[in-house]
């Protein structure tokens, strides 16, 4: 086991949330010089703590401030969060849930259930938010 793998392993038993990987149209917002800047970016995955996104090399995403994400999963259902850069690895950016709306935390919750299938998990990790 290498280095890069004990670390990996060591980031997989800290996570306490089910990725989904998961592909819908994703705009980043975030203020600069007191203007919003859209990005569209793209969608890695999603959890119910947060979600990984692949932006291009032109877009820049200041580490330091807020990002607004807003997810489109048809129609006029979305889900809009305010998130904070946890992570980047090249065109990769982590970002932490810091602030979800009820309508779109109920959308997350559905589309995470959705995908892992096991209820008792999902409300575990549902218990680890609070």
């Amino acid at each position: 086991m290498t280095a890069q793998d004990s670390g990996t392993a060591a980031n997989q038993a800290q996570r306490a949330f089910t990725r989904i990987f998961f592909d819908a149209e994703t705009v980043a917002t975030q203020e600069v010089a007191g203007e919003p800047r859209f990005w569209p970016v793209e969608l890695v995955d999603i959890s119910l703590q947060g979600i990984l996104i692949r932006i291009l090399p032109d877009q820049h995403i200041d580490p330091d401030s807020p990002v607004e994400i807003n997810i489109h999963l048809g129609g006029d259902v979305q889900i809009c969060m305010e998130t904070e850069v946890v992570n980047q690895r090249e065109d990769c950016l982590g970002l932490t849930c810091r602030h979800i709306d009820v309508d779109s935390m109920t959308h997350l919750r559905r589309l995470v259930e959705l995908n892992i299938g096991d209820t008792s998990l999902l409300e575990r990790e549902l218990h680890a938010l609070t």
